[in-house]
Protein backbone atom coordinates (compact mmCIF):
# COMPACT_ATOMS: atom_id res chain seq x y z
CA UNK A 1 0.00 0.00 0.00
CA UNK A 2 1.27 3.45 -0.93
CA UNK A 3 0.66 6.95 0.37
CA UNK A 4 -2.01 9.02 -1.39
CA UNK A 5 -2.44 12.80 -1.72
CA UNK A 6 -6.15 13.26 -1.14
CA UNK A 7 -6.60 16.47 -3.11
CA UNK A 8 -5.84 14.78 -6.43
CA UNK A 9 -8.53 12.11 -6.10
CA UNK A 10 -12.18 12.05 -7.04
CA UNK A 11 -14.55 11.50 -4.13
CA UNK A 12 -15.05 7.89 -5.22
CA UNK A 13 -11.29 7.33 -5.26
CA UNK A 14 -11.03 9.09 -1.92
CA UNK A 15 -13.60 6.76 -0.40
CA UNK A 16 -11.61 3.73 -1.48
CA UNK A 17 -8.31 5.14 -0.22
CA UNK A 18 -9.75 6.21 3.12
CA UNK A 19 -11.07 2.70 3.64
CA UNK A 20 -7.59 1.29 3.15
CA UNK A 21 -5.43 3.64 5.23
CA UNK A 22 -5.17 4.05 8.99
CA UNK A 23 -3.56 7.47 9.34
CA UNK A 24 -4.07 10.92 7.86
CA UNK A 25 -0.91 13.05 7.68
CA UNK A 26 -1.29 16.82 8.00
CA UNK A 27 1.90 18.80 7.44
CA UNK A 28 2.00 22.18 9.19
CA UNK A 29 4.45 24.83 8.05
CA UNK A 30 4.13 28.62 8.09
CA UNK A 31 4.36 30.21 4.67
CA UNK A 32 4.64 33.73 6.08
CA UNK A 33 6.91 33.77 9.13
CA UNK A 34 10.21 35.60 9.45
CA UNK A 35 13.45 33.62 9.53
CA UNK A 36 16.10 36.30 9.72
CA UNK A 37 17.85 37.99 6.80
CA UNK A 38 19.21 34.73 5.34
CA UNK A 39 16.05 32.58 5.02
CA UNK A 40 12.69 33.34 3.34
CA UNK A 41 9.31 33.74 5.02
CA UNK A 42 8.15 30.39 3.64
CA UNK A 43 10.99 28.48 5.29
CA UNK A 44 8.74 26.28 7.45
CA UNK A 45 6.36 25.56 4.58
CA UNK A 46 9.24 24.33 2.44
CA UNK A 47 10.53 22.20 5.30
CA UNK A 48 7.09 20.69 5.87
CA UNK A 49 6.71 19.91 2.16
CA UNK A 50 10.09 18.20 2.02
CA UNK A 51 9.52 16.10 5.13
CA UNK A 52 5.99 15.20 4.06
CA UNK A 53 7.15 13.81 0.73
CA UNK A 54 10.06 11.86 2.21
CA UNK A 55 7.98 10.34 5.01
CA UNK A 56 5.22 9.39 2.56
CA UNK A 57 7.74 7.20 0.73
CA UNK A 58 8.39 5.20 3.87
CA UNK A 59 4.97 4.76 5.46
CA UNK A 60 1.49 4.59 3.89
CA UNK A 61 -0.66 7.59 4.80
CA UNK A 62 -3.43 9.76 3.42
CA UNK A 63 -1.86 13.18 2.85
CA UNK A 64 -3.85 16.39 3.25
CA UNK A 65 -2.70 19.73 1.79
CA UNK A 66 -0.12 21.44 3.98
CA UNK A 67 -1.51 23.95 6.48
CA UNK A 68 0.18 27.29 5.84
CA UNK A 69 -1.05 29.34 8.82
CA UNK A 70 -0.83 28.69 12.54
CA UNK A 71 -0.23 30.15 15.98
CA UNK A 72 3.05 32.11 15.70
CA UNK A 73 2.73 35.21 17.93
CA UNK A 74 6.45 35.46 18.67
CA UNK A 75 7.28 36.90 15.25
CA UNK A 76 4.71 39.62 14.69
CA UNK A 77 7.19 42.49 15.14
CA UNK A 78 8.85 41.38 11.91
CA UNK A 79 6.98 42.45 8.74
CA UNK A 80 5.43 39.64 6.72
CA UNK A 81 4.88 37.33 9.68
CA UNK A 82 1.29 36.17 10.19
CA UNK A 83 -0.27 34.44 13.19
CA UNK A 84 -3.80 33.27 13.89
CA UNK A 85 -4.88 33.09 17.52
CA UNK A 86 -4.45 29.87 19.47
CA UNK A 87 -8.17 29.14 19.78
CA UNK A 88 -8.74 29.58 16.04
CA UNK A 89 -5.77 27.40 15.17
CA UNK A 90 -6.86 24.72 17.62
CA UNK A 91 -10.40 24.71 16.23
CA UNK A 92 -9.14 24.42 12.64
CA UNK A 93 -7.26 21.26 13.61
CA UNK A 94 -10.29 19.86 15.43
CA UNK A 95 -12.65 20.63 12.55
CA UNK A 96 -10.37 18.98 9.99
CA UNK A 97 -10.06 15.84 12.08
CA UNK A 98 -13.78 15.60 12.84
CA UNK A 99 -14.59 16.08 9.15
CA UNK A 100 -12.32 13.15 8.30
CA UNK A 101 -13.73 11.09 11.15
CA UNK A 102 -17.00 11.08 9.23
CA UNK A 103 -15.27 8.93 6.63
CA UNK A 104 -14.00 6.44 9.18
CA UNK A 105 -10.54 7.89 9.87
CA UNK A 106 -9.70 8.20 13.57
CA UNK A 107 -5.92 8.59 13.58
CA UNK A 108 -4.11 11.80 12.63
CA UNK A 109 -0.49 12.89 12.64
CA UNK A 110 0.50 16.57 12.48
CA UNK A 111 3.94 17.02 10.92
CA UNK A 112 4.51 20.12 13.00
CA UNK A 113 7.44 22.41 12.16
CA UNK A 114 6.82 25.01 14.86
CA UNK A 115 7.27 25.43 18.61
CA UNK A 116 4.48 27.83 19.61
CA UNK A 117 1.98 25.45 18.00
CA UNK A 118 2.70 22.73 20.56
CA UNK A 119 0.36 24.04 23.26
CA UNK A 120 -2.76 24.40 21.07
CA UNK A 121 -2.01 21.04 19.43
CA UNK A 122 -1.91 19.44 22.87
CA UNK A 123 -5.24 21.02 23.72
CA UNK A 124 -6.76 19.87 20.42
CA UNK A 125 -5.54 16.32 21.04
CA UNK A 126 -7.25 16.22 24.44
CA UNK A 127 -10.56 17.42 23.00
CA UNK A 128 -10.38 15.01 20.05
CA UNK A 129 -9.68 12.12 22.41
CA UNK A 130 -13.16 12.67 23.84
CA UNK A 131 -14.51 12.17 20.30
CA UNK A 132 -12.69 8.86 19.85
CA UNK A 133 -9.97 10.41 17.71
CA UNK A 134 -6.20 10.08 18.21
CA UNK A 135 -4.13 13.14 17.31
CA UNK A 136 -0.36 12.94 17.52
CA UNK A 137 2.16 15.55 16.43
CA UNK A 138 5.87 16.15 15.95
CA UNK A 139 7.63 17.90 18.84
CA UNK A 140 10.90 19.32 17.52
CA UNK A 141 12.17 20.04 21.02
CA UNK A 142 11.93 16.36 21.94
CA UNK A 143 13.69 15.28 18.74
CA UNK A 144 16.55 17.71 19.41
CA UNK A 145 17.20 16.05 22.76
CA UNK A 146 18.13 12.86 20.91
CA UNK A 147 20.86 14.46 18.79
CA UNK A 148 24.55 13.94 19.41
CA UNK A 149 25.38 16.75 21.88
CA UNK A 150 28.54 17.50 19.90
CA UNK A 151 26.74 18.02 16.60
CA UNK A 152 25.85 21.69 17.12
CA UNK A 153 28.28 24.31 18.43
CA UNK A 154 26.05 27.34 18.98
CA UNK A 155 25.65 28.76 22.46
CA UNK A 156 21.90 28.38 22.24
CA UNK A 157 18.84 29.23 20.18
CA UNK A 158 15.92 27.66 18.36
CA UNK A 159 14.97 29.93 15.46
CA UNK A 160 16.73 30.51 12.12
CA UNK A 161 19.72 29.17 14.02
CA UNK A 162 22.53 26.69 13.37
CA UNK A 163 20.15 23.74 13.33
CA UNK A 164 17.39 25.16 11.16
CA UNK A 165 19.80 26.79 8.73
CA UNK A 166 21.77 23.55 8.39
CA UNK A 167 18.57 21.69 7.56
CA UNK A 168 17.70 24.19 4.86
CA UNK A 169 21.23 24.06 3.45
CA UNK A 170 20.61 20.35 2.94
CA UNK A 171 16.99 20.51 1.75
CA UNK A 172 17.01 23.71 -0.32
CA UNK A 173 20.53 25.18 -0.53
CA UNK A 174 19.41 27.61 -3.23
CA UNK A 175 17.19 29.56 -0.80
CA UNK A 176 19.84 30.11 1.90
CA UNK A 177 21.86 33.34 1.71
CA UNK A 178 24.52 32.37 4.22
CA UNK A 179 26.47 35.60 3.64
CA UNK A 180 23.61 37.43 5.41
CA UNK A 181 23.54 35.10 8.41
CA UNK A 182 24.74 36.53 11.72
CA UNK A 183 24.91 35.38 15.30
CA UNK A 184 22.03 36.93 17.23
CA UNK A 185 21.52 35.33 20.62
CA UNK A 186 19.99 36.93 23.69
CA UNK A 187 20.88 34.59 26.56
CA UNK A 188 18.67 36.20 29.20
CA UNK A 189 16.35 33.54 30.67
CA UNK A 190 12.56 33.40 30.96
CA UNK A 191 11.78 35.64 28.01
CA UNK A 192 9.01 34.83 25.56
CA UNK A 193 8.78 35.88 21.93
CA UNK A 194 11.25 37.87 19.86
CA UNK A 195 11.39 41.64 19.93
CA UNK A 196 13.17 44.31 17.88
CA UNK A 197 12.97 46.65 20.86
CA UNK A 198 16.14 46.49 23.03
CA UNK A 199 13.99 47.50 26.00
CA UNK A 200 11.25 45.02 25.20
CA UNK A 201 10.20 42.12 27.42
CA UNK A 202 10.95 39.39 24.91
CA UNK A 203 14.14 37.92 23.48
CA UNK A 204 15.94 40.86 21.89
CA UNK A 205 16.70 40.09 18.26
CA UNK A 206 17.19 42.92 15.74
CA UNK A 207 17.59 40.32 12.97
CA UNK A 208 14.79 37.88 13.86
CA UNK A 209 17.39 35.17 14.54
CA UNK A 210 17.80 33.39 17.84
CA UNK A 211 21.03 31.42 17.65
CA UNK A 212 24.08 31.28 15.42
CA UNK A 213 23.36 30.29 11.80
CA UNK A 214 26.94 31.15 10.78
CA UNK A 215 27.89 27.72 12.12
CA UNK A 216 25.45 25.92 9.81
CA UNK A 217 26.66 23.34 7.28
CA UNK A 218 25.01 21.04 4.75
CA UNK A 219 26.57 17.99 6.41
CA UNK A 220 24.95 18.85 9.75
CA UNK A 221 21.70 19.42 7.89
CA UNK A 222 21.82 15.94 6.38
CA UNK A 223 22.18 14.37 9.82
CA UNK A 224 19.39 16.49 11.29
CA UNK A 225 17.04 15.90 8.35
CA UNK A 226 17.53 12.14 8.34
CA UNK A 227 16.92 12.07 12.09
CA UNK A 228 13.63 13.94 11.59
CA UNK A 229 12.48 11.61 8.83
CA UNK A 230 13.38 8.58 10.91
CA UNK A 231 11.56 9.88 13.99
CA UNK A 232 8.42 10.92 12.11
CA UNK A 233 8.28 7.58 10.29
CA UNK A 234 8.66 5.73 13.58
CA UNK A 235 5.89 7.72 15.25
CA UNK A 236 3.48 7.18 12.36
CA UNK A 237 4.21 3.45 12.21
CA UNK A 238 3.45 3.21 15.91
CA UNK A 239 0.24 5.17 15.37
CA UNK A 240 -0.88 2.83 12.58
CA UNK A 241 -0.78 -0.15 14.94
CA UNK A 242 -2.14 1.69 17.97
CA UNK A 243 -5.52 0.43 19.08
CA UNK A 244 -8.33 2.90 19.67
Amino acid sequence: MESVELEYLTWQEAEDSLNNHEVVLIALGARTKEHGPHLPLNNDYLMAEYLKKEVAKKVPVIILPTLQYGFYPSFLEYPGSISINAETFEQVIIDICLSMKGYGIKKFYILNTGISTLKPLKSAAKKLEQEGVILQYLNLLEVEKKHDPNLLQQEGGTHADESETSIMLYMYPEIVVLSKAVKDYDSRPNRKGLTRNPKGEGVYSPTGIWGDPTLATKDKGKILTNALIEEITKQINELIYQKI
